[in-house]
């Protein structure tokens, strides 16, 4: 089993109502796991969000708290609820209604990676789905939660920068449209997961440190933003998703020689999110 279901790194002094989080990154590949998987060592790491945690280990430094998932999500994926059960993987569950996530296989204990290519041979007992999610699962979204209480004990609001990363191919539709390619996707359900001057705030820090940006399309958000996007009670929660190919080369899961540079661009947007109620007035909620 991995090691630890998360690590959370605290500033000396918490300035800042923001909570940056990579749930996708966790790279702890059991050997256990990796015996069941028909995918070798390479093709399972395909669904990582690979160096997103490098990204963003900076926040300490500018007074925010950052918490990364040890998990892989090939084992089980954070951004899905608990009951999001696959009965074409997990022995003993029903199917229940329609899923369109749990139905391509990508609900909480995923059957595939990337590409829909199957992780495992057959099915998986019951009792290993459901101590892979009280192991893991629980105590991440448990800590977040924590996490997002203290800051918003402290500034009177809290805002959840939830961070992940894309497929480059992810945006070729909007590049065919005749739109630039976007770098990053900022993702609030519309609206629904955080305020409107919050996501402004976020938007104008990529764009100031040279990002194209736009909003909630492809992503608006999954089980993260709605599960902690409480806008009219000074909870936000924001997902990020940035084009891979910008740091990385998605075929051998390195970084590419432009990493330092956006990892050095992306200390800047992390420097100036983290300004979100410090020093400051609670925002009004919306």
């Amino acid at each position: 089993m991995p090691k630890s279901a998360y690590e959370v790194f605290h500033p000396e002094r918490n300035r800042s109502c923001v909570v940056f989080a990579s749930p996708h990154s966790g790279r702890d590949y059991p050997w256990s796991f990796l015996r069941k998987t028909v995918l070798d060592e390479h093709a399972i790491r395909s669904s990582e969000d690979a160096f997103v945690d490098m990204l963003f280990d900076c926040a300490p430094r500018y007074g925010a708290t950052f918490i990364k998932a040890g998990a892989p999500r090939a084992f089980v994926d954070l951004n899905r609820s608990n009951d999001e059960l696959d009965p074409a993987l997990i022995e003993g569950v029903r199917r229940q209604g329609h899923n369109p996530r749990v139905a391509s296989g990508l609900g909480v204990i995923p059957r595939v990676v990337s590409n829909g290519r199957a992780i495992y041979r057959g099915k998986i007992t019951g009792a290993e789905a459901e101590r892979r999610i009280t192991q893991y699962w629980q105590p991440y979204h448990d800590m977040v939660q924590k996490l997002l209480d203290a800051a918003h004990q402290r500034h009177g609001q809290a805002v959840l920068l939830d961070c992940h990363s894309m497929p480059h191919e992810a945006m070729d539709g909007v590049a065919r449209s005749g739109m630039r390619r976007p770098d990053v996707v900022l993702g609030d359900r519309f609206g629904a997961s955080a305020g409107g001057e919050v996501v402004d705030r976020i938007e104008a820090a990529f764009a100031d440190a040279g990002f194209v940006v736009t909003r909630n399309t492809p992503f608006a958000g999954a089980y993260i933003t709605q599960a902690y996007g409480r806008p009219s009670r000074g909870q936000h929660a924001v997902q990020v998703e940035i084009d891979r190919s910008l740091y990385m080369n998605e075929a051998l899961i390195r970084p590419n020689g432009d990493f330092d540079t956006v990892r050095a661009a992306l200390q800047q947007v992390v420097g100036e999110v983290a300004q979100i109620g410090q020093g400051r007035l609670p925002l009004a909620a919306e």
